[in-house]
């Protein structure tokens, strides 16, 4: 087999998660941990989607609730929900979520578009879509979740 082979067959590890009715996978290459809810402080003038920030082994952690980021209700979140903790372009971040399900492998080929019919703000947070017998799995695009850092306005 050749390289080129083996580039088309390639196969990530996503972690599926769970948020109301909806089944979203994230890149394993990008969490560095899973944990259970906690609740954060909250931040003056942080945008909606930021449910505030935790204490991470010394660490100030900013909380995204994935719901309201993808423009659902704020999550009220319980003993049940998870945080994940990934990072991405250089930001640690925490995604609330409703729950963590499984590990699947998805190869390049088993990725579909996100629809057309999806608005573009829907298709700016997820990279695409892999069918399954009962569900379909919409990858999360961090690009567009963990939002880039800021600075004030002189």
């Amino acid at each position: 087999m050749d390289l080129s082979d083996r580039s088309s067959s390639r196969a990530a590890e996503m972690l599926v998660v769970k948020l109301r009715d909806q089944t979203f996978g994230i890149d394993v290459m990008s969490i560095r941990e899973i944990r259970g809810w906690t609740s954060p402080t909250p931040v003056p003038h942080s945008p909606t989607f930021v449910s505030g920030v935790i204490n991470l082994r010394g660490i100030v952690l900013p909380i995204i609730d994935l719901a309201a980021r993808l423009g659902f209700p704020k999550a009220e979140p319980t003993f049940r929900h998870a945080i994940v903790v990934v990072e991405h372009s250089n930001q640690t971040v925490g995604i609330l979520v409703d729950g963590v399900s499984d590990i699947i492998y998805v190869s390049e080929a088993e990725i579909q578009a996100t629809p057309d019919i999806a608005s573009s703000n829907a298709k700016a947070f997820i990279r695409g879509v892999v069918p399954g017998a009962n569900s379909m799995i919409e990858l999360l695009a961090l690009d567009a979740i963990v939002p880039t850092q800021q600075r004030p306005a002189a």
